[in-house]
């Protein structure tokens, strides 16, 4: 562990290490380190920090940037001591890992729950104790100095939570009969906070209490001037109320506590209890019933009753965590507890109306039925005036519209109103909820806890991987695990994994899972039914897909209506708890996901009510407008239609500024697509769409590249590659076999990537496709180089370089010569390497924007040329330019090389650890890519500088290099790797 790291936000912000202050970077550093330690264990995503530091206008190099940041905060922890890692690197983004440190406003937040408590214990001066140390972890305003609207926005929120702690600490001490110590701290805030009622009415109090009645007369005058000049309102009644007592010298106000409760206007003493029966097997949703406990608590400040919303979609558990959060709080209730299934979404009831339910809860109080009004509004008016002065829990369940229970919620009062819904319920502004639980799938731990409190835990702990699987096919919903869990639980015989094969088969898992009178396919049902029409067919062709998320615009391609239309659907979608929101993408633009079982029922729906030809329609349109789109962005990556072949499916366009908008930077709409793609193409080559396959996959080489997602271009170009094959396509397949050459080739594996090139060079002699044949060539000259043919190399990139030439594929043409310039320096020529280099930047360059990495490459070379010839400072000045390019394309493989060449080049201008220190951050990048040859050339870098700085650890470096070299068959490589080891040996 290490040193202990201190998060202060309570102030401004700052970390400390046992006690010394540790230095953090410029605003940038700042606000993702504020907005980490506001997410303590929780994953913050990259693109939230991104659309935060960059308030929503990122640069392209955005994520880069982040992850520069991420990396200083991380090695200034380490400089202190830190031994684990604080800020852990997962998926979307990054985690504060807080164990065994300190977060002040976690602290605050814990001792004032322990003063709350305490409080209502009556163990006062244990209380007091701790809300004065809460309040004095505060060293001025919250995250004073850090920016960013999230970041101000959680600032206030915890100004928010001081105030109220310091109200509620106030209202203990005055209890405690310590009015005249509080009256100066109470006048200061006062003057601060003018018009925050229960703070002004404390300080009333105190200063009554000390004797000083004219001055808590004049509190109020002041206070009522400002609320009427600045408001145009009175003070609320509490203050009117205590102003009143205080002019009458009333002897309520000499002891501590509030005047006793008004008069009940019914004199019933029928206390309901109408709850369910609590939920058997109820596992998890702690941090839910966490958030609804603030509707019991008084440390939210306010009057009135309280609201709580449970929200979620069918089978979610909503019901279940409502019922169990009522029988934990229902001592706090002692006037009654009322329950009412308003059946929004039974499709063999019409839902309830609030008269009937008025009716029953009038009932309830002992009211006699000929007292009961016939009325709606006579009836709301006596409900109200019954639960005025009483607390009573009231939950009302499954809700469909506010319309529905406007007329159930208390008036004024301290009852307490929980509502479940699939609807967000944005009427609820009279009450606002302050309460807000949106409920989302059991996470894998609570899921198989559901299974085995059902089953039995001995036949689930007996299975951990099954019973992992069978959550996971259950897509973690409670409905549907306490559907298979009874299932089990009936039939002792079944294995745990005799279920997941049940439920594996797509096509029979909805039928498995509604059996019985617990039905997931009829739940769902239920609300597709109420979907307009709009939102059924898009929720229908949706299901038609692979694709792990989404964004708007695919909707509007599958419908093939505007964009804007497209989305107002899918939002309908989102209200509907049939699609769940992913967050915002590199684009800017917010992509949406389904369940499972959600997409799977949406697939049976399409089945049902589209036909073979519209289905085919919908999907086919969806895909020629991804290929349109990604074509488009290769396109402008590159500065025009170069190192690239296209098939002849007919495009399928977007709107013009939507697509500007999606591809302002290319790569980022790549990046935010890219398993989407992956699915699409997967999908594409199993309908028999081979064409689109293959065209689709060359279009994302630029990213599967420059990003190196190694991985994702082999499977994408393999699955093309079998369609191809199967449709008997030579060209497609002439293309793909590049694809998976080039492949080969970064990994290195070099006889594979031979045998690739070597067939795909045939096929497209065959099939007389010149362009393919070059970019063919190309491929196997860098090949041939790496084996050291040189003489074939050059032969090949001369043949190459014509084609180009006359196709007119400027990009190629400067990879061409970049290449004939790395054998000219390779044949220690660096003359002649310098002038195919400065041609091939011109060239790169006049494509425009588009030219920028061919700038990179061919600047790189220029870099080794210039030191080569002993020319260190314009050596140094091409690698930073190489190093700013490819920061600004997020292009981490190019960085590694770069780094490389500005390592060596400051090693041989005699920079010695400057030089290191640059070798050893180019290592730190190529260990977490997959590209072995980079790797082994900085090792070799580092051995080498190691050796001349006569510094211990060389050699290490030096056999971790050959080991890399032998492993991938880099034969030049290898020889350089043996003579350095040999001569350090001497």
């Amino acid at each position: 562990m290490g040193a202990r790291l201190g998060f202060r936000v309570l102030g401004p912000l700052a970390v400390t290490a046992e006690g010394r202050s540790v230095p953090v970077g410029g605003a940038r550093q700042r606000v993702i380190l504020a907005l980490l330690i506001l997410s303590p264990g929780r994953v913050v995503p990259v693109d939230t920090l991104v659309d935060v530091v960059w308030n929503g206008r990122p640069p392209a190099t955005a994520r880069t940037q982040v992850a520069i940041c991420i990396a200083a905060l991380r090695k200034a922890f380490k400089a202190q001591g830190v031994e684990d890692d604080v800020i852990v690197t997962a998926h979307p983004g990054y985690v504060l890992n807080t164990e065994g440190h300190d977060v002040d406003w976690v602290d605050f937040a814990t001792r004032v729950g322990e003063a709350e408590q305490e409080a209502k214990e009556g163990r006062l001066l244990e209380a007091a104790q701790h809300y004065a140390q809460a309040l004095a972890l505060w060293r001025g305003p919250a995250l004073s100095g850090v920016v960013g609207q999230p970041v101000e926005d959680e600032a206030a929120r915890l100004e928010e939570y001081r105030l109220n702690a310091l109200d509620d600490a106030t209202a203990v001490r005055l209890d405690l009969g310590q009015h005249q110590e509080i009256v100066p701290e109470l006048a200061a805030v006062v003057r601060e906070q003018p018009l925050r009622e229960r703070t002004l009415r404390h300080l009333m109090l105190a200063l009554y209490r000390s004797g000083r009645r004219a001055e808590a007369m004049e509190a109020f005058r002041n206070a009522r001037k400002q609320f009427i000049d600045e408001l145009g309102l009175e003070p609320g009644p509490d203050l009117q109320q205590l102003h009143d007592a205080i002019l009458r010298d009333d002897s309520s106000l000499d002891a501590p506590g509030t005047a006793p409760a008004a008069p009940t206007q019914t004199e019933s003493t029928v206390v309901p209890s109408e709850l369910p029966p609590d939920i058997p097997g109820f596992i998890g949703r702690d941090a839910e019933l966490a958030g609804l406990d603030s509707l019991v608590s008084d440390g939210g400040g306010g009057h009135g009753p309280r609201v709580g919303l449970i929200t979620g979609a069918a089978g979610i558990g909503k019901t279940g965590l409502a019922v169990r959060w009522a029988h934990r709080v229902h001592e706090r209730f002692p006037d009654g507890r009322l329950y009412a299934e308003m059946r929004g979404y039974d499709g063999h009831h019409t839902p309830t109306g609030a008269g009937d339910v008025l009716s029953r809860f009038l009932r309830s109080f002992g009211v006699p039925s000929d007292q009961i009004p016939s009325g709606l509004e006579e009836r709301t008016a006596l409900y109200r005036s019954l639960l005025a002065h009483r607390k009573v829990l009231i939950v009302l369940d499954n809700v469909r519209s506010y319309a529905q229970i406007k007329d159930l919620l208390p008036g004024v009062g301290e009852c307490c109103v929980v509502i479940t819904s699939r609807e967000q319920m944005e009427e609820l502004v009279t009450w606002p909820p302050r309460a807000r639980v949106h409920l989302g799938l059991l996470a894998e731990p609570e899921a198989v806890g559901l299974l085995a409190a059902i089953v039995g835990e001995p036949r689930i702990a007996g299975a951990p991987a099954d019973a992992a699987t069978l959550a996971g096919l259950c897509d973690r919903l409670p409905l549907a695990l306490r559907i298979v869990a009874a299932r089990l639980a009936s039939k002792p015989h079944w294995t745990v994994r005799h279920m997941v094969t049940r439920l594996r088969d797509e096509q029979r898992r909805l039928d498995e899972l509604s059996q019985g009178e617990s039905q997931v396919r009829a739940s769902l049902e239920l609300s597709y039914r109420y979907l307009s029409d709009g939102a059924a067919s898009l929720y229908r062709r949706l299901g038609l897909l692979t694709a792990p998320d989404f964004a708007a615009w695919s909707a509007s391609a599958l419908l093939d209506i505007e964009a804007l239309e497209a989305e107002r659907l899918i939002e309908q979608l989102v209200d509907a708890q049939f699609l769940e929101v992913v967050g915002v993408d590199a684009t800017g633009h917010m992509r949406y996901r389904f369940q499972n079982l959600l997409r799977l029922y949406a697939g049976e729906r399409a089945a049902q009510e589209e036909t073979a030809e519209q289905r085919w329609a919908a999907r086919d349109r969806l895909f020629r407008t991804y290929l349109t789109l990604a074509e488009d962005a290769h396109r402008r990556e590159y500065g025009g239609d170069f190192s690239v072949l296209h098939g002849t499916v007919e495009r399928c366009p977007l709107d013009a500024e939507l697509t500007d908008e999606l591809l302002v930077a290319p790569l980022e709409w790549f990046e935010a697509e890219r398993l989407s793609l992956r699915a699409v193409i997967d999908q594409a080559a199993e309908l028999g769409m081979d064409e689109l396959a293959w065209d689709l996959a060359i279009s994302m080489a630029v990213l599967f590249e420059t990003r190196n997602y190694i991985e994702d271009w082999r499977l994408c170009a393999e699955r093309a590659l079998a369609a191809t094959r199967a449709a008997g396509n030579p060209r497609g397949e002439a293309a793909m076999l590049t694809d998976l050459g080039a492949v080969e080739l970064r990994l290195r594996n070099l006889p594979q990537a031979a045998a690739y090139l070597t067939e795909a060079l045939a096929l497209h002699v065959r099939v007389g496709e010149r362009h393919g044949e070059a970019l063919t060539l190309r491929h196997l000259a860098i090949h041939d180089r790496m084996q050291g043919d040189l003489d074939t190399a050059m032969r090949r990139l001369l043949t190459a370089l014509g084609v180009f030439q006359a196709v007119g594929d400027r990009s190629s043409e400067a990879h061409a010569m970049n290449n004939m310039a790395q054998i000219e320096l390779d044949l220690g020529r660096p003359e002649a390497a310098i002038r195919l280099g400065l041609e091939a930047v011109r060239l790169s360059e006049s494509i425009g924007r588009g030219g920028a990495r061919g700038v990179a490459q061919s600047t790189h070379r220029l870099g080794w040329a210039y030191l080569a010839q002993g020319r260190p400072d314009q050596a140094e000045e091409a690698f930073l330019r190489v190093v700013h390019i490819v920061k600004e394309k997020s292009d981490i493989v190019g960085l590694a090389y770069a780094l490389l060449g500005l390592g060596e080049t400051r090693l041989a201008a005699g920079a010695g650890q400057q030089a290191l220190d640059t070798l050893t951050d180019a290592l730190d990048i190529a260990s977490r890519i997959d590209s072995p040859l980079v790797e082994g050339q900085i090792n070799l870098a580092i051995g080498g500088a190691l050796r001349a700085l006569d510094r211990p650890g060389g050699e290490e470096y030096l056999r971790a290099a050959q080991a890399i070299f032998d492993r991938i068959g880099a034969r030049p490589w290898q020889e350089r790797a043996a003579q350095a080891l040999n001569s350090a040996a001497c």
